[in-house]
């Protein structure tokens, strides 16, 4: 899957209109290696879908993640 950064340039973490590769969607949130060349986690609404997620892209559920325990 594959993403355009809509927001403003930041210095060593995301370039405006540049396009990124997603490793991950987490809890709704996009996992792209940004401009440092670290992986971080980063809200969707910053960006526009330019290659569809074609399945190879992994996506996590936040209820598989962090389960209810209601004995906690």
């Amino acid at each position: 899957m594959k993403v355009r950064y809509m927001g403003s340039t930041s210095f060593l973490e995301l370039t405006n209109r540049r396009i990124y590769e997603v490793m991950s969607i987490e809890r709704g949130w996009y996992r792209i290696v940004d401009d440092s060349h670290d992986d971080y986690l980063y809200p969707p609404d910053e960006f526009v879908v330019v290659e569809k997620n074609d399945g190879s892209t992994p996506v996590s559920d936040s209820s598989n993640i962090f389960p209810y325990d209601e004995n906690r």
